[in-house]
């Protein structure tokens, strides 16, 4: 497929609907795999209004658009102030999620890990730390995948050195032999001066060709009001295309069986500020 799989390409339809009414009402930041049944996975962050409680979901689909929940998890769960994106991965018969955690009180994020044998297991496993941050760095939303026997993230990084800043994003790269224990290599995607996404760059979802979607915003004020572009993989690094070409968040691209395409999943925002889950099987 040589177009890149974006919202609209068709009809939408919604995984799970907006908790509230009004901003902070939020369902979305999806994760997508396949299980070996042929079932789709599908891990999402629903956040239910300001200062409540964020949860954690998993859920399961046999036709990709009717999901039955497996799991909820509320943020109390892994002793965080708020969650984001989840990250699934299915390995050699084990389960593994990613979990992007607040640290209560503070700017600070870090990402957990679950491990179990069974994707049900993964709501009693112990939490571990896979990505802890620093005093200077805040890391959440992680894109997980393991390639010919090396795990590797993709990792949104919040600039915390400066108090009030702290929306500020940029896009960084691990690599590790058992995806608990990771190497860092660097930014590989940040915000351009001047243009629509130069407050950050996070990526949200990356191609089998290395083309990748990003969230990405000018300023502070468009913080949760993020857009969608697109950059290519340039020695390492990524590399915009240009132009936002979808106003949503956190969009994911799973590949379907033999090159069929694609199912998207991305979070929308409404005109009250709620945002909802919707997905589109783009064909190929």
């Amino acid at each position: 497929m040589d177009t890149f799989p974006l919202p609209g390409s068709a009809p939408a339809t919604v995984v799970a609907p907006a908790p509230g009414n009004g901003p902070q009402y939020w369902t979305g930041a999806p994760s997508a795999v396949f299980d070996e049944d042929g079932s789709i996975v599908l891990g999402y962050r629903v956040r239910n209004g300001p200062d409540t409680i964020d949860e954690t979901v998993v859920a399961r689909s046999v036709d990709g658009e009717r999901y039955e929940t497996v799991f909820s998890l509320g943020q109390d769960h892994f002793g965080a102030q708020w969650t984001e994106r989840p990250a699934l991965v299915r390995h050699d018969g084990e389960w593994r999620m990613y979990v992007s955690l607040a640290t209560p009180g503070t700017k600070h994020w870090w990402i957990g890990v679950v491990s179990a044998g069974t994707l049900e297991g993964l709501a009693t496993a112990e939490v571990r730390t896979a990505f802890a941050g620093d005093l200077h760095t805040a890391v959440k939303d992680p894109i997980v995948r393991v390639h010919e026997g090396v795990w590797q993230a993709w990792i949104c990084c919040h600039l915390l050195d400066l108090p009030g800043e702290e929306d500020r994003m940029n896009s960084a790269y691990a690599t590790s032999a058992d995806g608990l224990s990771w190497d860092w290599h660097g930014t590989v995607l940040e915000g351009r001066p001047g243009e629509w996404d130069s407050r950050g760059a996070r990526l949200c979802t990356i191609l089998p060709d290395g083309r990748a979607a990003y969230d990405g915003r000018a300023s502070a004020e468009e913080n949760w009001f993020e857009r969608t572009g697109i950059a290519l993989p340039d020695g390492g690094h990524f590399v915009s295309t240009g132009e936002p070409v979808a106003d949503v968040r956190y969009l994911e691209a799973l590949p379907l069986p033999d090159g069929g395409g694609f199912r998207i999943f991305y979070e929308a925002r409404l005109d009250d500020e709620t945002h909802e889950l919707r997905t589109e099987l783009c064909a190929s």
